[in-house]
């Protein structure tokens, strides 16, 4: 497959911005702070969701200044399902999950069924109790089941393609330092 690197520079160039860099600083400086207020004495074992909870990861995580063990996931749903939690592992939990407390790390949550299956199956995993952090949670009413949040939330954002800081706009700008919503979208 061709990647057309003009269309993906003209996405962003034409994006609208709807958090900028230190708006992202800020909600990671709140994401770590009720973090560490919660789990600093919990020997935490946090699971960064791949790909889009890697950026948020090399983020976060500097500023967790306690005792925590860190490993990665990768699964997504079957097919395009919008109920059920039959995941597709791409690689699964590996660390003993039996009376552990887990924080799952994610970029974004949208209408969640991923993230609801993967806090699912950790728990019958046996894990005593199953966390969750986002950067984005995404503004509509969607999701995996009726009011359905991560415990740790960074930012609210509209109901648009986004793409930065772990979101990606055809497997590009995960890296972009903001929050931005593809125009027209």
């Amino acid at each position: 497959m061709t990647v057309n690197l003009e269309e993906i520079r003209r996405a962003r160039d034409e994006a609208d911005c709807l958090c900028d860099a230190h708006q992202v600083e800020v909600a990671l400086d709140g994401l770590a702070t009720g973090i560490t207020e919660r789990l600093r004495d919990s020997n935490p074992l946090i699971y960064v969701v791949m790909n889009g909870g890697l950026i948020l990861a090399g983020r976060l995580l500097p500023r967790l200044d306690f005792p925590l063990e860190v490993a990665y996931l990768h699964a997504t749903r079957y097919g395009h399902a919008l109920q059920g939690t039959m995941l597709d592992w791409r690689v699964r939990p590996s660390q003993d999950l039996r009376d552990r407390v887990v924080l799952v790390l994610d970029d974004i949550l949208d209408e969640g069924h991923t993230l609801h299956a993967i806090i699912k199956y950790l728990e019958e995993e046996g894990a005593r109790e199953v966390h969750s952090a986002v950067l984005v949670h995404k503004n509509h009413d969607r999701k995996a089941y009726p009011g359905m949040r991560a415990e740790f939330t960074g930012l609210e954002v509209a109901d648009r393609f986004l793409f930065g800081c772990g979101m990606d706009y055809k497997g590009y700008w995960r890296n972009a330092p903001g929050i931005y919503a593809l125009k027209g979208h």
